[in-house]
């Protein structure tokens, strides 16, 4: 024991920041984001984390879409402030050869201990259900798992996802298990500006990740062109001041929607809605520098019968009423359509196309420049 104590007692050769680091809890952190948008999810990261988060490197057949792996050394309710990803989990790994060995009493305590680390940061919130999400779910190991951890918890087993989402899988290099627990009782993509919903609109992150391609500027006029429910608007004051933040759709409905939404925001007094016609809009040429679409797919809203009027009409009032090298950044599922419509327009040029994944539909958002 002396020889420990004289041992420990030399100074260290690490750096002081080195040593902090060291003294510092080093989280390992796993980010859900839209398949797709990955690079702009870690961007976020590193501007609100900086040096907290460190992305992890990964072997090339460890990379997976809609993933981001990062290990975090500082408060956790900071990554509840993310903008761009789904959701959060803190992942923790077991040495064990299967997933029985979870509950023993060593690793059962700390699976308990990851639980309470993560409920922990939401202190007002209600969490009531658990559910556990794993291959095999439905064995007897899991069955056992899943009550002992309600036992604990005092949660109640959920038939799909539940407040409290944990799920179990191997590890990647299959020599362990490891265990992921959600960081808040629902996803960070359920804005809690959402008081007004309509089917089909827009994933919250997409939104705000289409609103950042548009590379905001606080002296811009932005259009947001058919905007529903107001997801692209709201996600575009979120970025930063505007000089003028407008939302026009004709549907009356939508728009008394997204006037709901807006004022729940905290943005009620910053954005304009009008019952206007995205064909025809009563704004002088060249006037808006940036604008957003989330145009019908065909599916939910609108026919491809529609769209095939719809489409290059919205194009051309958009190039009219865009400044000389405004952005717009829209997102569709008729690809054929809006790549063909595009091959011929000299005022749009492509600037950029991402194959994104949302509910097993793959759409493509397009970054286009005004020329």
């Amino acid at each position: 024991m002396a020889k420990d104590k004289k041992r420990t007692a030399k100074p260290s050769k690490r750096s002081a920041p080195a040593r902090r680091l060291a003294a510092q809890q080093m989280y390992r952190c796993e980010a859900t984001v839209a398949a797709g948008l990955e690079d702009i999810a870690q961007d976020e990261l590193r501007r609100r984390l900086g040096p907290d988060a460190r992305l992890q490197a990964l072997a090339r057949d460890q990379v997976e879409p809609g993933v981001v792996r990062f290990d975090y050394t500082s408060d956790l309710r900071l990554l509840l402030q993310l903008q761009t990803v789904i959701a959060v989990f803190l992942v923790r790994q077991f040495a064990v050869p299967r997933p029985r060995a979870l509950l023993g009493d060593e690793h059962f305590r700390a699976l308990l201990q990851q639980i309470a680390t993560a409920c922990d940061l939401l202190p007002g919130a209600t969490y009531q259900t658990l559910y556990l999400g794993a291959a095999g779910s439905d064995t007897a190991v899991m069955a056992r798992l899943k009550q002992e951890l309600s036992s604990h918890t005092g949660l109640a087993v959920a038939p799909d996802e539940g407040d409290l989402l944990i799920r179990v899988r191997r590890t990647a290099d299959g020599t362990g298990w490891e265990t992921l627990v959600r960081l808040s009782p629902r996803p960070l993509a359920t804005r809690p500006w959402r008081v007004c919903n309509m089917e089909g609109a827009l994933n919250a992150t997409v939104a705000r990740a289409m609103a950042l391609l548009t590379q905001p500027k606080p002296n811009d006029c932005f259009l947001n062109l058919a905007c529903g429910s107001g997801t692209l608007l709201i996600e575009r004051l979120a970025c930063g001041p505007a000089r003028r933040a407008i939302g026009c759709d004709t549907g009356i409905e939508a728009l008394a929607c997204a006037q709901t939404n807006l004022i729940a925001s905290g943005y009620g007094g910053l954005g304009e809605l009008h019952a206007w016609d995205a064909r025809a809009l009563p704004l002088p040429a060249q006037s808006v520098d940036a604008l957003c679409a989330d145009l019908p797919f065909g599916n939910l809203v609108g026919s491809h019968a529609e769209n095939l009027e719809l489409y290059p009409a919205l194009l051309a009032e958009a190039a009219r009423v865009a400044c000389p090298d405004a952005l717009f950044v829209l997102i569709t599922h008729e690809v054929r359509l809006m790549e063909a419509l595009l091959n011929q327009s000299a005022e749009w040029v492509t600037v950029e196309v991402r194959r994104v994944t949302l509910g097993g539909l793959h759409p493509r958002i397009f970054v286009l420049r005004r020329h």
